[in-house]
């Protein structure tokens, strides 16, 4: 048997053990809350050792933005180079857009504990990883700007904090409405009209 083939097996069971003690997580989650979700408890619903479960994740807020920040990613296609600042805003508000869906296939209920104040994993000063649609984003609109397609006119770093508030606010309100939103045309038009404000066509002002 190959190398190759022993590491692919490997990875397997890594993958799979992560999901086991994910699953586990969002029972806790479901049945008895946010409270109740210790590592103990963890570990005991998914029947894996704490050793385990420190091999994958460092807390138990790292565990639940693992999901939430891997998301299945974008289709490179989608976010292709366009040649206009009309195209980039589109591919910006696809990124969220595949957010949108993600959060909705994790369910209200598990987004909602998710976005609780005591989880320190939403704070981006305490974070030292940026999630996922962020990065995403951010090197897309700094290609933009290399290309001449667009101008920005705020900093990069300001442009990346607006849109994370941005979509955690529509977030929050489609969590606290227990799903009753439009959680699609919200996060379309408020972040639509943010990037109006602060995205500039390069060169047709040249």
């Amino acid at each position: 048997m190959s190398e190759k083939a022993s590491v692919s097996r490997q990875q397997q069971k890594s993958r799979e053990t992560r999901e086991k003690i994910f699953r586990a997580a969002k029972r806790i989650l479901e049945k008895k809350g946010y409270e109740e979700l210790s590592i103990k408890n963890i570990c005991e619903e998914a029947g894996v050792s704490n050793g385990s479960f420190y091999h994958h994740f460092k807390t138990k807020d790292d565990l639940l933005s693992y999901y939430i920040e891997d998301q299945p990613k974008i289709d490179p296609d989608l976010l292709e180079m366009p040649d206009s600042v009309e195209g980039v805003k589109a591919g910006i508000i696809q990124v969220y857009l595949n957010y949108v869906k993600y959060c909705r296939e994790l369910g209200v209920e598990f987004m909602a504990e998710y976005y609780d104040t005591k989880n320190q994993a939403l704070n981006a000063a305490v974070r030292t990883e940026r999630p996922y649609p962020v990065l995403t984003v951010q090197s897309y609109v700094e290609k933009a700007i290399a290309a001449g397609i667009v101008s920005l006119n705020v900093e990069i770093e300001e442009f990346t904090t607006d849109i994370r508030m941005i979509v955690i606010g529509n977030v929050f309100e489609w969590c606290v409405k227990h799903g009753d939103a439009d959680f699609e045309g919200n996060m379309s038009r408020s972040l639509g009209k943010y990037l109006d404000a602060v995205l500039c066509g390069e060169s047709k002002e040249k």
